[in-house]
């Protein structure tokens, strides 16, 4: 026999309410060891005892085997005294102290899962909770660390003996699962109005072209069939939503495919079990109203039972979030009456969620996901941090698109999309967001980093809180997301192009190349600065900026509007890139007006030819001259199409020879902004950069427009704090 050891072991990372309980239990029986496994508030717990090269190979396992929704971040492992026992067990969790654990995302329903929902030999049969420790709701339902059933919204819902047998059984799938639940036990589904089996009556309503609100994972969606062209026309009438495309649900691959373009890297976003909206080429089929105009659709799979058993009586559908018209998604049973005069039917469950949680949107980029989006599936997961964070530090992010972001060691805590900060609804969600994720993870911000601008709602909130405060310049806070985002420390050349963004000079930047690292940002040059007539109005109606451009370029243009630059009143100067990209919609005559935050450079993109190769060409001296773009565009005869493509050429090349000019400085480039979730533009640049010798650096795990704010904004405060 060989030595026999005791080790106490710590693993810590996105380790409960993911089935690592039992798996290290079943990893403990396999090496014939004792001793017990548990949760607390910093992650598992075990302790080990046996042969020390059984020991050893037990260890191995939890770093190598770890279950399917399992991140093991570290395992520490310490020798100890060895006790008496037999067995191992795995023990209740202690209560107290200060919570240093993870919590996993929602995840989409395992297959062992759908294969007892689809048996009707099983007692789960057409059962619409169903899940397991590899499946199901998990952010959405926490309340509480450690994470057992009482901490959850499972709170109310006692287990039946045939549940609780599962959840006490080792050898079960549903082995100490803390959703667990069966028709006996566990929520229930109901139709209003009429009652009837509700799946069949929601289906039938979906038939009929009602307006069908269902509660999901992380809040209402409004649903209806994506072919019924009147329903999607209502939808899109109650909702005030002009134009901006819906997302639509399809029961499987093969009916993806029908409807759009599904190349390798969409089918491994679209089946992954994070379930993210996938933005994908159309191929038609669909009601006008779902998409009006638009190349291309965002498609997901069914990623809960009722969604599956949904789609199994109806086609495809239209499945957007439930809310009025700029306020957040409903969530909340006593919210309801805010979709009185939305929707016709409900499809409705007696599971409470607890934290609203909105669907993740992506696009492919060089054949890789680029998150527009990161909500359900993703949040609340952290990216790590390169180096640890000191001190707690919160991000209050942006005002649109926005996300907030606590620190605490080397766990950067991305929230949920929130949304834009724009009326008390959301505002509201933001801070109460703030509170649980303080709560859950225990972090108490000693410093807070914010926004420059003085008048987003997120920098208010920052500017209540009586604790040290640290101003983050906006596209500085950017380029920092897209370190934070590589693991990268910088400096590099980074790129921000986006919309809007408060400079310190007092002017819009947004057309900016920046020397910048975690610590610090040097404006190295920018586009060339022009008016933006009628202030915010130049975003709504892209039309304005096309004016001034024109007037820029010393060309006739429109008298109101040249009277108005002339004046200076209500017309600051931007470096804005997203102003410059309305101007050459504008112009081509894409859109004159929007009816949702970049939908010019939207259509602009989807209109563009993406064979032409050829680019127009910009000055370059002591700024970047985009007004010379907007000349060659008008002096084209070309097609439209073509035009649209030279100038996204054009864009690349000017950013590209840029970055050349700067080339002493780094030979790493850091893209970030809005302006490049834009596929064409960002593929173009990345080439160009390339084939200059340049490194690129562009997100991976968060988004490049506003989103991914808040995050730049904690890895800068990481840095300039001791």
């Amino acid at each position: 026999m060989g030595r026999r050891v005791r080790v106490a072991v710590r693993v810590e990372g996105v380790v409960q309410g993911v089935g690592f309980r039992p798996f290290v239990h079943q990893v403990a029986r396999r090496f014939g060891l004792d001793g017990f496994v548990g949760n607390d508030v910093h992650g598992v717990f075990a302790e080990a005892e046996g042969e020390q090269r059984d020991v050893e190979a037990f260890v191995a396992a939890l770093r190598s085997q770890a279950p399917p929704l399992a991140v093991v971040d570290d395992v520490q492992v310490r020798e100890i005294h060895s006790i008496e026992g037999t067995g191992f067990a795995i023990v209740a969790s202690p209560d107290g102290g200060g919570a240093d654990t993870l919590i996993s995302a929602d995840s989409a329903t395992c297959a062992d899962c759908l294969r007892e929902m689809r048996d009707p030999a099983d007692r789960r049969y057409r059962y619409p909770f169903v899940n397991c420790t590899n499946c199901g709701p998990r952010f959405t339902i926490v309340q509480g660390v450690p994470y057992d059933r009482p901490r959850t919204t499972m709170a109310g819902f006692a287990m039946c003996a045939e549940c609780k047998q599962e959840y006490e059984d080792p050898g079960d799938r549903r082995f100490h699962a803390q959703p667990v639940c069966c028709p006996a036990c566990g929520p229930t589904l109901r139709f209003e109005p009429g009652g009837g089996e509700p799946i069949r009556s929601a289906a039938e309503a979906l038939a009929q072209g009602a307006v069908l609100a269902v509660k999901g994972l992380g809040g209402y969606h409004l649903a209806v069939g994506a072919r019924h062209e009147a329903a999607a026309g209502h939808l899109r009438a109650r909702k005030h939503r002009e134009d901006k495309p819906f997302a639509v649900m399809v029961a499987d691959l093969d009916q993806a495919r029908e409807l759009a373009e599904v190349g390798a890297a969409a089918e491994t976003a679209l089946i992954s079990r994070r379930r993210p909206v996938v933005l994908l080429p159309t191929k038609g089929g669909l009601a006008d109203a779902v998409a009006p105009g638009n190349r291309r659709i965002g498609v997901m799979l069914p990623y809960t039972p009722l969604h599956h058993l949904l789609l199994e009586r109806t086609g495809p559908i239209v499945l957007t979030s439930a809310n009025v018209s700029d306020e957040p998604i409903v969530y909340r049973d006593e919210e309801l009456k805010r979709l009185d005069k939305i929707a016709d039917a409900f499809l409705l469950h007696d599971r409470p969620i607890h934290i609203r949680t909105d669907d993740s949107v992506v696009r492919i980029v060089r054949n890789r996901e680029q998150l527009q989006r990161r909500s359900r599936g993703y949040a609340p997961e952290p990216v790590t941090l390169k180096r640890p964070a000191k001190q707690h530090l919160l991000g209050c992010g942006a005002e649109l698109k926005n996300t907030f972001c606590l620190a605490k060691g080397r766990h950067a805590f991305l929230s949920h999309h929130i949304g834009d900060l724009e009326n008390y609804e959301t505002l509201k969600s933001f801070t109460e967001g703030i509170t649980h994720f303080e709560r859950l993870f225990a972090v108490d911000p000693v410093l807070v980093a914010h926004d420059l601008h003085p008048e987003y709602l997120s920098t208010k909130y920052a500017l209540e809180q009586d604790v040290e405060l640290l101003g983050v310049q906006h596209h500085h806070a950017h380029i920092a997301s897209c370190l934070a985002d590589n693991g990268e420390d910088g400096p590099v050349l980074g790129v921000a192009f986006d919309g809007t963004g408060f400079g310190p000079d007092g002017t819009i930047w947004g057309g900016e190349f920046l020397l910048a690292d975690l610590s610090s940002y040097q404006r190295l040059t920018h586009l060339r600065s022009v008016r933006m007539p009628g202030g915010a109005q130049a975003i709504r109606q892209p039309w304005r900026m096309a004016a001034s451009y024109v007037d820029a370029l010393g060309r006739p243009a429109r008298d109101d509007v040249v009277q108005l630059i002339r004046s200076g009143v209500n017309s600051p100067l931007t470096s804005s890139a997203g102003r410059l990209f309305d101007a050459a919609a504008a112009l081509l005559g894409v859109r004159d007006q929007v009816n949702y935050e970049g939908q010019a450079a939207i259509e602009l993109e989807q209109l563009a030819d993406p064979t032409e190769t050829t680019a127009y060409r910009a000055r370059i001296d002591d700024v970047v001259h985009g007004e010379d773009l907007i000349a060659a565009l008008l002096d084209d005869s070309g097609s439209k199409a073509a035009r649209a493509a030279r100038f996204h050429n054009g864009v690349a090349d000017v950013i590209a020879r840029t970055c050349d000019r700067f080339r002493e400085h780094s030979t790493t480039v850091a893209l970030s902004g809005g302006v490049f979730q834009n596929v064409l533009l960002l593929d173009r640049t990345v080439e160009q950069l390339e084939q200059k010798g340049f490194r690129v650096l562009t997100h991976r795990r968060v988004p490049a427009n506003d989103g991914g704010i808040s995050l730049g904004q904690v890895a800068v405060a990481s840095r300039t704090t001791r």
